[in-house]
């Protein structure tokens, strides 16, 4: 990893935009990354990443990448294998790392494994029957969602035999994996981990009930709960499960890690590897709350910018 020093001599890319259906939150993080390294004196640029992603960063001269790509073709290790060839540093998890943790279902057969508590689940692959699916799932309600998508996109709360087909076939036009997940009633949490430190636990509260696409992006849409209001024993081991479960899969600079808590069991749901840098973002409240303003937070995960060892 570079110096402080060393990377005010670099040129840095952040990495925006993108292909995926999460573009538009990208340009977000992206741009709100890109002006807090500028006001910190770096030399860095946007590069709105297209298919010509290599000719983009030899033609601007990347030397580092900050990755503020969400979604595929960037959090899910294509992007990052480019640069690994390119020998590039990038900002954070590796190849291997984003591949696992954007597939929620490679995710939960993980922390299963490792005996991390995480919602019951069914799945199908590319050819298999969504039929078969909907009929093997007879304990509604349920949660379905693609397996690779994020910020909610595409996921159904079935209540019902017909919602859950109608779910199956939703989730499976974006996406050849099908995951179906136990309704977990309860409060919704969230842990940043940056760098291998955990940030205090934030509880989610949506006005609509259902922290969906709107709820996540709309100014005053959402209550933030920091520190989030639970037992002290709990939410320790949120922590501790926070960590443990960026460490199974591998997670290094900035990751985010979110939970069900239903009384005092809780649940792991996903692993975000490229948390969202908006205004209305978790990761940033949380350091925030950790003392940690917003340019000291890009800063933190820029410098932690490496390759695959």
């Amino acid at each position: 990893m570079l110096t402080r020093e060393e990377m005010k001599t670099k040129k840095i890319g952040v990495l925006l935009g993108g292909l995926s259906a999460e573009r538009e939150v990208s340009l977000k993080t992206g741009n709100a990354s890109l002006r807090a390294l500028q006001q910190l004196g770096y030399d860095a640029v946007a590069i709105d990443v297209k298919t010509t992603l290599s000719q983009q960063l030899l033609e601007a001269g990347i030397e580092v990448a900050f990755i503020a790509l969400h979604g595929r073709f960037g959090e899910d290790g294509r992007v990052q294998g480019l640069l690994e060839l390119m020998h590039i540093p990038y900002t954070g998890s590796g190849v291997m790392s984003s591949s696992m943790a954007i597939d929620k279902v490679m995710t939960k057969q993980l922390l299963c494994y490792h005996q991390l508590p995480t919602p019951r689940f069914d799945f199908m692959g590319p050819g298999d029957s969504a039929r078969d699916l909907a009929l093997r799932c007879k304990h509604l309600p349920l949660v379905v969602k693609p397996s690779r998508e994020g910020s909610t996109i595409g996921i159904t709360i079935a209540k019902n035999h017909d919602d859950l087909v109608s779910g199956i076939h939703k989730a499976a036009a974006l996406d050849g994996t099908v995951l179906v997940e136990e309704y977990i009633e309860g409060v919704e949490l969230t842990v940043s981990v940056l760098n291998g430190e955990v940030c205090p636990v934030i509880q989610i509260v949506p006005k609509s009930g259902f922290y969906d696409y709107q709820s996540k992006y709309t100014t005053g849409a959402t209550e933030y709960l920091i520190p989030a209001p639970i037992a002290a024993d709990t939410y320790k081991q949120v922590q501790e499960a926070a960590l443990r479960a960026c460490d199974v899969l591998g997670c290094r600079g900035a990751a985010r890690v979110d939970f069900m808590c239903r009384e005092k069991d809780f649940y792991c749901i996903e692993v975000n590897t490229i948390p969202g840098m908006t205004e209305t973002s978790l990761l940033p409240q949380a350091a925030k709350a950790a003392g940690i303003d917003f340019p000291q937070l890009v800063e933190m995960i820029l410098l932690d910018a490496d390759m695959d060892k």
